[in-house]
């Protein structure tokens, strides 16, 4: 893209009873924020309107029918569909997750078809969003089956970034599916990502064991002597920078984590109760790996709070100006990529040795 040339930026809007549409409408009544990209948000211009008037903000609202009348430098509304909504904050309901997976698939579809440059996805809730057309745990996996690649749970934020090797599987599970060739897969994703949207060259990497104690030389498990260490001393011989597997206990708490440049965890837990206990509020859940960019804030609908004007915008502030960095390094990754500085042949000296 040129120098000069605005990002659109699509939104899916998320659970319409949670804080989605709330943290949405914050992020943007700061008008410096378009100075960065021109939003799209995927919903209903009339029940986004309601909404600005129940959090009594000014922000004003640009209504589209069409994608290729979008106005730069505004807040735009594409309507996904023109049926009345009732709003019931803190409840959960299935119109409220057939409305936020409809705003999901009309944003990712603009994705796919180029209409937008990267994607933002407000929370949805997991339960009510499940039908006969959308039968996945998050937005992770429809996105992976969407637009192709190997996709990696990516947390990140300024001051640490977190992948998973599984993530929403059941604890009891995530043991059997830990295997070599998955180690390899997310470590080769990491990576990639690290280089292409973070811009580190040589990235160093550390990998968090499966057991207590990273299995205690065996005598807690097995996993890590036999699975994940030998994988990690292989890929080390083929260049890749991964260490471990370490204790995942102390890690965090005594800064070992600040010596690289990403952590990969075995499982949800392992990593997200660390990276949300250090950066809160201010982390961004990005989904590395697939051929567009996607991020989302680190919180989900929260119910509880959800119409009272108390949700912090921060997170997805945070998620909308990483998915533009991410874009754009991504971006010039792939043009130089394309135009590598060709080697010039040294001409031979015209001095005589003596």
């Amino acid at each position: 893209m040129g120098k000069n040339e605005t990002i659109i930026l699509g939104i899916s809007i998320g659970d319409l009873n949670g804080i989605g549409p709330e943290v949405v409408l914050k992020a943007f009544e700061d008008p410096r924020m378009l100075e960065f990209c021109t939003p799209i948000i995927f919903a209903s211009s009339k029940l986004l309107s309601w909404y600005t008037k129940h959090f009594e903000t000014t922000l004003i609202l640009n209504s589209i029918d069409r994608l290729d009348a979008v106005v730069p430098n505004k807040v735009n509304v594409f309507n996904c569909w023109k049926e009345p909504f009732v709003v019931q904050f803190g409840t959960t309901n299935k119109e409220a997750g057939r409305l936020a997976i409809a705003s999901l698939k009309s944003a990712t579809k603009a994705l796919k078809d180029g209409q937008i440059n990267a994607l933002v996805t407000a929370p949805i809730e997991k339960k009510n969003s499940q039908s006969e057309e959308f039968s996945f745990p998050g937005h992770t996996d429809y996105l992976a089956k969407e637009l192709g690649g190997k996709s990696l749970m990516f947390m990140i934020s300024e001051s640490l970034r977190v992948g998973l090797l599984t993530d929403h599987v059941p604890v009891k599970d995530a043991p059997n599916q830990i295997t070599a060739a998955l180690i390899e897969s997310k470590l080769n994703l990491m990576e990639q990502s690290l280089i292409q949207d973070f811009g580190i060259v040589k990235p160093k990497i550390a990998v968090l064991g499966i057991n207590p104690h990273s299995g205690d030389q065996g005598l807690i498990g097995n996993e890590d002597q036999v699975v994940v260490g030998p994988t990690l001393e292989r890929l080390r011989e083929n260049g890749l920078w991964a260490f471990g597997p370490y204790a995942a206990d102390g890690f965090f708490g005594s800064g070992q984590y600040k010596e690289f440049d990403a952590v990969l965890a075995a499982y949800h837990d392992q990593g997200l109760i660390p990276f949300k206990t250090l950066s809160f509020g201010a982390g961004v859940n990005f989904t590395a790996g697939l051929s567009h960019v996607r991020t989302s804030p680190d919180h989900g609908t929260a119910f509880a709070i959800a119409g009272q004007n108390k949700a912090d915008a921060t997170s997805f502030k945070e998620a909308v100006f990483a998915a533009i960095s991410i874009y754009k390094k991504r971006t010039s990754f792939a043009l130089h990529a394309q135009n590598p500085l060709k080697v010039s042949k040294r001409k031979p000296s015209s001095k005589k040795n003596f």
